[in-house]
């Protein structure tokens, strides 16, 4: 049996090198050991993270979202990664963009014509950027249309930091009263 710090160590070495975050059925097998163990060393590693340098924490701490664990940079650090980011890769959605990936994460399943309807413009070039950086999928073809139906796919949650898309904020606050449209 492995000890706490060899499983430890060991979690932290596959979580630093996973691209998407792992559950606990695929960090357990991985190391051959209970998933409750598994589950008690990752509390463990977010309980020492947080608690690392008089309790302000270390620059980076354990989450789970989409499913499964990953390693995530702390809030308070976000303006360091942001300025390498900027630096290394300033390549960034454009406004059509984020208000296309907006539409389709709250109205899924959505179509291009419907998504066109809600914005006023033609988004099919739009939509194609979205799944080519892997943010937006074709899920099906309606039956009756015959229309692709697109929505977001699990990238999107792990980019946001979420676990799904109910997290995401409410919308209404930001739409216009009734009153004021008539």
């Amino acid at each position: 049996m492995k000890t706490d710090f060899e499983l430890r160590a060991a979690l932290e070495a596959l979580l630093v090198v996973a691209e998407t975050p792992l559950n606990l059925l695929t960090l357990a097998g991985a190391l051959e050991v209970p998933i409750g163990q598994v589950k008690a060393e990752l509390d463990a590693l977010i309980d020492d993270y947080d608690s690392a340098n008089e309790g302000t924490g270390r620059g980076f701490e354990l989450r789970e979202v989409g499913g499964g664990w990953r390693l995530y940079v702390r809030q308070s650090h976000d303006w360091g990664v942001r300025q390498l980011v900027a630096n290394e890769n300033p390549s960034k959605l454009s406004h059509a963009a984020l208000e296309t990936l907006s539409v389709i994460a709250y109205r899924q399943p959505v179509s291009r014509g419907q998504v066109s309807s809600i914005r006023g413009v033609n988004v099919d070039s739009v939509v194609r950027t979205l799944i080519s950086r892997g943010l937006v999928i074709e899920l099906y073809t309606d039956a009756e249309t015959g229309a692709a139906m697109f929505g977001t796919t699990q990238m999107l949650l792990e980019v946001l930091g979420i676990n799904s898309l109910d997290e995401l904020p409410a919308i209404s606050p930001y739409l216009p009263d009734q009153d004021s449209i008539d």
